[in-house]
């Protein structure tokens, strides 16, 4: 994955709920949007149904 192009989109995204993750962010010392790629992924592996044998990297 890593030479493939990086999709960018546009989210509109609660400002309370934004001070959390610019919280959350800055303490695993990410950026929002670094933050925000990590949990999607999260997310992602969860539902693919746990570790799987080709992980999707962190940020």
């Amino acid at each position: 994955m890593p030479n493939e192009p990086r999709k960018s989109f546009l989210i509109r995204i609660d400002p309370e709920l934004w001070k959390e993750l610019e919280k959350w962010a800055s303490d695993e010392l990410r950026s929002v949007n670094g933050q925000i790629e990590y949990l999607l992924k999260q997310a992602v592996q969860k539902r693919k149904g746990g570790s799987d044998s080709k992980k999707l990297d962190s940020p």
